[in-house]
Parts: structure tokens; C-alpha cells; sequence
């Protein structure tokens, strides 16, 4: 397994493994009241016996006076400490998502729960990315640790990942990559989401951005949503592949654009003409609005034409991220 290259073997690091579980007794989790914070964790405290004890008793002469202690294993990762401070950064969660954050060189990663399962699936795959420069601490994590440290509905499969938001290039250099010459034939696109917040659909969004082949997702800079472990895993890795850049004011971006040459097509059920019969030869941006209330009147405006995607009765209108998805295919596929 991956982890069979630690430093386990070192005395100083045993020692530390065993002041974690030392220190981890004596915080006894807020969210499961009832749940052990001990070496044991699937049974509740249990109150001092008298009389005859279940506890191992001290032989004589053998100079012990507590319970012994299973000996930690040599082939296993070491194991978290319970948190002192407020995290820093925030946690990812997922196979594709943590593994593609693992592999990006932009990402500033502080440390990664692996579950046994997890690192038996995925040796192979960790112990390249570990190698890395920048990559975290490795960390052996049960299920209270998961539990711990993120959200209860949170899909983790096995992997989460602590680490700082990725930082996200300007719409300018976005413009400047734009104008040099092309390395190859795909028509640039971009995505521009007018106040979209659902994390879910965003991530979707991504994904689709990704498979396509598009540029750039460019959002609001408020009534949007931010990074986080949601969001990440829903994009399925595009997070750390495809720019997520939040602009001050979506009308004067929009203008930026198609100063340099990009055609803005807003998608919009009264759209005039179907996206397949309004695009061009040249680069696009697609604008997508928010459920329900799409497009704001000044991105309408501003745009320099309505499309829409042609739809049957009785469902007259996709999701947000399936609309991106059909858009984009439109746009890009051969």
C-alpha cells in the first residue's frame, strides 16, 4: 500500500501517534454527544467497576498499573489530532475531486484523510501524487474523523483533501490568452453565469465547460457560488482544470468580451432564433441566468442577441446545467 513508505518506523513518530489517541479522549466530540472520543469508538463510556473488574489487573511484579495497549500498526498512516484552531482553508471531498486537487500545482494543500478502503483502491494512483512537491500529510481516518471534519451529507468516498481556495486568473488575462494566435481550430467559448447559486448546478457547469473544451466559466462576484467541497465535487475534478473567474459587474465583463471579439448570445425562452442558427464562426459567449428568474434586464441589454434552445411541450425550459451542457455542444462539438 502507499502509506508503506511513511516514517512509521521512527520511535518519535510512534510516540506522537500515541499522544493523539491520548489527546483525542480527552475531547469528546460536541455533534455525538454519546460517542466515544477514545481508542474505542464504537462503544459508549463505561463507568468504573467495583468488586471484580473486567479491566486487565495488574500481575504482580510486572510493574503495570493501567490497561495494556494494542501496539499501533507500522503499515498504517498516522492518525489526525483533533483540531486546536479554526481551519484555514476548507475541505474537499470525493475521488476525482481530491485527486485532481492533489495533482495541481496551483493548490496549497495542508492535509489529506485517506480511509483504509480508500487507500487500498487508490495506492497507487496517492503514492504518485504524494510525491509531489507541495503535497500534504497523509492521514489514516476512520469514520468519526470524516464525520469530523465535514458535513454529514457530505459523499466523501474515502478521501478529503484540507486545503486554500484556488486562486483564479483575472478576466483580463483571460482576454490576453485569447489573443494570442491559436494553438488549435476550437472555436473559443465562454461561459458567463448571471447570478447562478446553486452549487450543484455550478459544478455541473464545470463539468460540462471541461468536457467541451470551453475557456473560462465567468460569474458574478456576489449572489454566486463560491468554492467549496459541494461544489468541487460535483465538477468531478473540472474544478482545478477549467478558470472559475468572478467579475464586480457583469454588464461592463460582457463588454470586455466583445471588445475582444467574442459574440454574446444570452440564452432566453423568447429568444428570437435557435442558438444553432444565430452562432458564428468566431468566439462566443454563452449567458446563462438563475433558475427561475434568468437573465437580469441589463445583461438582456447588454448582450448582442437572445437565442434560444428549442424545446417541446409539456417541459419548455432545461435546468441551468443542462441548458450549459446542450449550449456547448451546440458551440463545440465536431
Amino acid at each position: 500500500m502507499f502509506w508503506l513508505k511513511a516514517t512509521l518506523a521512527e520511535p518519535t513518530v510512534l510516540s506522537a501517534i500515541v499522544a493523539a489517541i491520548m489527546t483525542q479522549s480527552k475531547h469528546p466530540k460536541s455533534r455525538r454527544k454519546t460517542a466515544s472520543k477514545g481508542v474505542n469508538r464504537s462503544h459508549p463510556p463505561q463507568k468504573a467497576e467495583s468488586g471484580s473488574s473486567k479491566r486487565r489487573k495488574s500481575a504482580p511484579g510486572d510493574g503495570s498499573s493501567t490497561p495494556s495497549r494494542p501496539t499501533p500498526s507500522r503499515n498504517t498512516l498516522p492518525r489526525p489530532a483533533p483540531p486546536k484552531n479554526a481551519p484555514q482553508g476548507h475541505w474537499l471531498f470525493g475521488v476525482h475531486a481530491v485527486l485532481a486537487a492533489l495533482a495541481n500545482p496551483k493548490r496549497r494543500k495542508e492535509s489529506l484523510l485517506v480511509s483504509r478502503e480508500a487507500g487500498q483502491r487508490h495506492g497507487a494512483a496517492l503514492e504518485r501524487l504524494l510525491a509531489l512537491p507541495g503535497a500534504p500529510q497523509a492521514l489514516q481516518a476512520n469514520r468519526d474523523d470524516f464525520l469530523d471534519a465535514l458535513p454529514d451529507s457530505a459523499v466523501h468516498q474515502g478521501l478529503a483533501l484540507k486545503c486554500s481556495p484556488l486562486a483564479q486568473p483575472h478576466l483580463e488575462d483571460l482576454l490576453s490568452a485569447s489573443a494570442a494566435p491559436a494553438s488549435n481550430t476550437i472555436r473559443p467559448v465562454v461561459l458567463v453565469l448571471d447570478q447562478v447559486t446553486d452549487p450543484q448546478n455550478v459544478g455541473a457547469i464545470l463539468r460540462s465547460a471541461a468536457a467541451f473544451g470551453a475557456k473560462a466559466v465567468v460569474t458574478t462576484g456576489r449572489n454566486a457560488a463560491a468554492e467549496s467541497g459541494v461544489l468541487v465535487k460535483t465538477a468531478s475534478g473540472a474544478f482545478d482544470h477549467i478558470p472559475y473567474i468572478a467579475v464586480t459587474n457583469l454588464a461592463r465583463a460582457l463588454e470586455s468580451l466583445k471588445n475582444a471579439g467574442f459574440w454574446s448570445l444570452g440564452l432566453a425562452g423568447e429568444g428570437k432564433r435557435s442558438l444553432a442558427a444565430a452562432k458564428s464562426d468566431g468566439p462566443v459567449a454563452l449567458v446563462l441566468g438563475a433558475e427561475g428568474s434568468g437573465l437580469r434586464r441589463l445583461t438582456r441589454e447588454t448582450c448582442d442577441e437572445l437565442v434560444r434552445l428549442p424545446t417541446r411541450e409539456p417541459i419548455s425550459a432545461l435546468n441551468v446545467s443542462n441548458a450549459a451542457a446542450v449550449g456547448l455542444y451546440e458551440l463545440l462539438a465536431d
